[in-house]
């Protein structure tokens, strides 16, 4: 749906039955689900039948929460980020706010701005930039997010959190920086940072950290 594959047939006759599609596979968690993320690739740019595409996928998606995120710099760029910005917060997508390396077009930067009153998401890539457009490189996906993240710089997503509470009900954090293993203890260590505690977690959630 996001047009990753783009050198693949689909198996759908249409966008409209794949959606359909994916939405049925969704059922069994409705009463659960938070969100779905739209991650479009570092290709999908600024453009105008890119925009009439995200409103499609808006409409497609109905009344199921649903957050973008871009890997395309052009959609945060001077001229275009207060425009995309305001058609996110004006079509009711979730901002995915990315940490990820700036390694230049198929990148983007921080920005730290909530589109949704009810709901934030961040998305904690690590910030390999050797490692993130090595695409032919067989191994690409274990090398791509091979991050720790140190306290300094959980310390400087601590103030931006403090801010976007002020705007945001709910935040997400999501650690992605996965390819070391980092992403668990990076998420603890976070969690302290916060001051968070939670309670009435599963014994076997608590023993996966």
């Amino acid at each position: 749906m996001t047009g990753h594959q783009r050198n693949e047939d689909s198996t759908f006759t249409t966008k409209k039955d794949m959606f359909e599609a994916f939405k049925e596979s969704l059922k069994p968690y409705e009463h659960k689900l938070t969100l779905v993320l739209f991650q479009f690739p570092p290709w999908f740019d600024c453009r105008k039948e890119n925009v009439q595409y995200l409103r499609f996928c808006k409409q497609m998606m109905g009344d199921i929460p649903v957050a973008l995120e871009f890997r395309n710099q052009s959609w945060f760029r001077d001229k275009y980020r207060e425009g995309t910005l305001s058609f996110m917060k004006e079509e009711g997508w979730v901002h995915s706010i990315a940490d990820e390396p700036q390694a230049g077009e198929g990148s983007i930067p921080i920005v730290p701005v909530v589109t949704d009153s009810n709901l934030t998401l961040i998305r904690m890539h690590g910030r390999n930039v050797h490692g993130w457009n090595k695409f032919n490189n067989a191994n690409w996906r274990d090398v791509r997010y091979l991050y720790k993240y140190n306290q300094a710089e959980l310390l400087e997503w601590k103030g931006r959190i403090t801010t976007i509470s002020k705007a945001s009900k709910d935040i997400i954090v999501l650690f992605n920086n996965n390819s070391g293993g980092d992403a668990a203890g990076n998420a603890k260590e976070f969690q302290q940072l916060l001051g968070i505690e939670y309670e009435g977690l599963s014994p076997r959630q608590l023993d996966l950290f």
